[in-house]
C-alpha cells in the first residue's frame, strides 16, 4: 500500500484526488492550512494535519513519517492576486514548493505529482491546441511560479533521483469548488445564478478555456502514480468554450434566472487558451471521459444541493 501525502487535500482538486486514492487502497494524509479549502472536503479515511505548508509541523511530519508518494496542490490559486501581490505568490508557491522538496528528498519520498498549469504557463499561444512542446512564456507572477517549481523538481529528479509528475492541468471545473474567490468561474456562475443575483462576465466574454472535469483529473494523479522518470502531461480537452458560451449553458441550467451583464477584462488573463492532451493518452492511457454539458449538471446539482442545505 503507497503511503501517500497530498498538500492542498481539503481543496477542491486534492480533496477529489484524496478520494481516489482511498479508493485505490491508498493510505492518505492530508496537509492543508484551510485558507482557501474546507474541512467538509475531507475524506473520512484520511488523516488530516491544519497547517501551512511552509510550517514547522510540516517539517516533523516528513521527520517522523515515510512517505511514499507527496502530490502537491497547495498554492495560491488566484491569477488575479498574484499579479496585484507577486511577493506573496512567490513565498507560498515557489519557496513554499521548494521547502516541500527539501522535505522529500531528506526522508525519501520516491514520487512527487506537481499540480502545475497548463493555461498560464504557455501565456498567448502560438497554436491551438498547445502540446507540452509549446514555448513557455507566462504572462503572470502564477504562470511564472508554476514553472519555476517545474524547474526546481527537474533539478531534485537529476540531483537526488526523485521520480517527478508535472500535470499541467486546462481549467478545472466540478463540484466543491469555491465559489467565493475571483478563481472558478463555472463555480462563480453555478451559485450566484441559483442564487439570482448578479453575475459578471470579464471583457467581452470571447476569451476561451479549457475546462476539464475534476474527477477526470483525478484519474489522471493515479495514473500518473504509476510512472518512473521525469514527466510533464497536459491534461485538458483540446476543446475550447469561450465565457458567453459557458455563462449561457449554466443558465439555461439553472433556470434562466440572470441577465448576462459586463465588466472590464482582469488583469494577467490570456485572450484564448486549450491544451492538447494527446501525450497523456500514449503514456498514460488518460483521456476526459466526462462532457462538459454533464460536468456542468453534475456541478450545479451540487451546488443546488449545497444551497438547500443551507436554507
Amino acid at each position: 500500500m503507497n503511503r501517500v501525502l497530498i498538500t492542498g487535500g481539503a481543496g477542491f482538486i486534492g480533496s477529489h484526488v484524496a478520494d481516489r486514492f482511498i479508493k485505490d487502497g491508498a493510505e492518505v494524509t492530508i496537509v492543508d492550512n484551510l485558507s482557501t479549502g474546507d474541512r467538509r472536503n475531507l475524506p473520512k479515511d484520511a488523516r488530516f494535519v491544519e497547517a501551512d505548508i511552509r510550517d514547522m509541523k510540516v517539517e516533523e511530519l516528513f521527520a517522523n513519517e515515510r512517505f511514499d508518494i507527496m502530490i502537491h496542490h497547495a498554492a495560491q490559486i488566484d491569477v488575479r492576486v498574484s499579479v496585484r501581490d507577486p511577493l506573496s505568490d512567490l513565498l507560498v508557491n515557489i519557496a513554499g514548493s521548494v521547502g516541500l522538496m527539501e522535505h522529500c528528498q531528506r526522508s525519501g519520498v520516491r514520487q512527487i505529482i506537481f499540480a502545475s498549469t497548463g493555461g498560464a504557463i504557455y501565456g498567448e499561444q502560438d497554436y491551438f491546441p498547445a502540446d507540452e512542446k509549446h514555448p513557455a512564456r507566462p504572462i503572470s507572477p502564477y504562470g511564472v511560479a508554476k514553472l519555476a517549481v517545474e524547474r526546481y523538481l527537474y533539478y531534485y529528479h537529476i540531483q537526488y533521483g526523485i521520480n517527478v509528475v508535472c500535470l499541467r492541468y486546462a481549467n478545472v471545473y466540478g463540484p466543491r469548488q469555491n465559489p467565493h474567490g475571483e478563481a472558478g468561474v463555472v463555480a462563480i456562475f453555478s451559485e450566484r445564478m441559483l442564487k439570482g443575483v448578479a453575475t459578471y462576465i470579464n471583457g467581452d466574454g470571447l476569451q476561451t478555456r479549457d475546462y476539464v472535469f475534476v474527477g477526470d483529473v483525478a484519474e489522471a494523479n493515479i495514473r500518473a502514480a504509476r510512472l518512473d522518470g521525469f514527466h510533464i502531461f497536459n491534461i485538458g480537452t483540446a476543446i475550447e468554450t469561450d465565457v458567453v458560451a459557458l455563462y449561457e449553458h449554466l443558465n439555461q441550467l439553472t433556470g434562466g434566472k440572470t441577465i448576462r451583464q459586463h465588466r472590464p477584462p482582469a488583469e494577467g488573463e490570456q485572450r484564448r487558451s486549450v491544451i492538447d492532451y494527446s501525450l497523456a493518452y500514449k503514456t498514460l492511457g488518460w483521456a476526459p471521459a466526462v462532457t462538459l454539458s454533464d460536468g456542468l449538471a453534475r456541478t450545479v446539482d451540487f451546488f443546488r444541493v449545497r444551497e438547500a442545505n443551507i436554507l
